[in-house]
C-alpha cells in the first residue's frame, strides 16, 4: 500500500465501510484517514504540517531532528507538529523512534 486517501465522510459511512471490509474480507487498496468536517480536517492538517507532510513523503523513517532540519523549523515546533499528525493517523512510528508517512503517495 502507497497510497493514503485523505477525505471527508460521516462517522456513519466509514463505519459502514468498515463493516463491509470485515464482513467481505477484502481490504480496502488504499490507506484512508477520514474527517467529519472540514473545519477537523484544517485543524489537523495546518499548513506548516502539510509542508511538513510533503517534505517527509516518501522520505522513509526519519528522526524529528532530520524532519526539522528538512523544512528549516526549530525542532520543538516540528515535534509539536509531529505529535499532533502521529495522534490523527498521519504518521507512523518506527520501532527505533523516527516517525514516517503512512504511505509514500498522498491523495486529497
Amino acid at each position: 500500500m502507497n497510497t493514503v486517501v485523505l477525505e471527508l465522510r460521516s462517522l456513519k459511512e466509514t463505519v459502514a465501510d468498515a463493516a463491509r471490509v470485515m464482513k467481505t474480507g477484502r481490504a480496502e487498496r488504499e490507506a484512508r484517514i477520514s474527517f467529519a468536517t472540514p473545519e477537523l480536517l484544517w485543524e489537523v492538517l495546518t499548513g506548516k504540517r502539510w509542508e511538513l507532510l510533503k517534505v517527509l513523503c516518501g522520505a522513509g523513517p526519519v528522526s524529528i531532528r532530520e524532519a526539522a532540519r528538512r523544512v528549516g523549523r526549530d525542532v520543538k515546533a516540528v515535534h509539536g507538529d509531529i505529535t499532533a499528525l502521529l495522534e490523527a493517523g498521519v504518521l507512523t512510528r518506527a520501532p527505533d523512534g523516527r516517525i514516517a508517512v503512512m504511505g509514500s503517495v498522498w491523495a486529497a
